[in-house]
């Protein structure tokens, strides 16, 4: 074992690792610790890397998922007690390679970010890295785990609508008012879909459902 892993075994020996939960999905903190959950149903293995800084090249902590205690059903999940918000995270994962034509295109080389998380950092990416089959931890995104508990809502509550009633608008945040023909003061933004909120009631909007909502590579040209 190489010196870099053996310090990262002893670092996940400082947090006490539970099954946890597999539901909400993402990195959920509380005041005792994280739980991590992610939906993987053809995995074979999952570990979970923790890194202290943005753009540490290196995990800091390795833990690896056992599958008959933090697995059920397709969800894979650990509860980290002692561990705070403000650390990074990702994963790499294991499983079949295309297997009579499945599709399936696992490769354990490649560290990949969470698909709940609330919070990613590409301080280090190279979207070329990613491409090939080698490894790429040393330029990889990563995921933050973000506490929002705080957060001031400012006196928010959900509409509560029945479903009956409800007319959902799929959009995307940006494509809805990046081109100038919107108008909008702020195109391709939050705020300019505010800005269109009269209009979208005019079409008899009731909700909209933004796809997607999380951090995504923006860089495909950047070969």
């Amino acid at each position: 074992m190489t010196t870099i892993a053996m310090q990262a075994e002893e670092a996940a020996a400082a947090y006490q690792r539970e099954p946890g939960r597999t539901h909400p999905l993402g990195a959920i903190p509380d005041k005792n610790g994280v739980n991590f959950s992610v939906f993987a149903d053809r995995a074979t293995s999952v570990e979970l890397l923790l890194f202290d800084e943005h753009d540490d090249t290196e995990p800091v902590c390795i833990i690896v998922l056992d599958p008959n205690r933090h697995k059920t059903f397709h969800f894979w999940h650990v509860y980290l007690r002692g561990l705070k918000p403000g650390m990074h995270y990702a994963y790499r994962v294991d499983g079949l390679k295309d297997v009579h034509g499945s599709g399936d295109r696992y490769n354990r080389n490649k560290v990949l970010i969470d698909p709940y998380s609330r919070g990613n950092t590409d301080t280090l990416w190279k979207r070329a890295d990613a491409c090939g089959p080698e490894d790429n931890l040393a330029t990889s995104m990563r995921s933050v785990i973000i506490d929002i508990s705080g957060y001031d809502w400012e006196g928010d509550r959900p509409i509560n609508r029945p479903m009956s009633e409800t007319v959902i608008y799929e959009m995307h945040v940006r494509g809805f008012t990046q081109s100038p023909a919107s108008g909008c003061e702020y195109p391709g933004t939050f705020a300019g879909i505010i800005e269109k909120i009269p209009y979208l009631k005019e079409l008899g909007i009731t909700a909209v459902e933004l796809l997607p909502v999380f951090d995504f590579d923006q860089k495909g040209s950047a070969l």
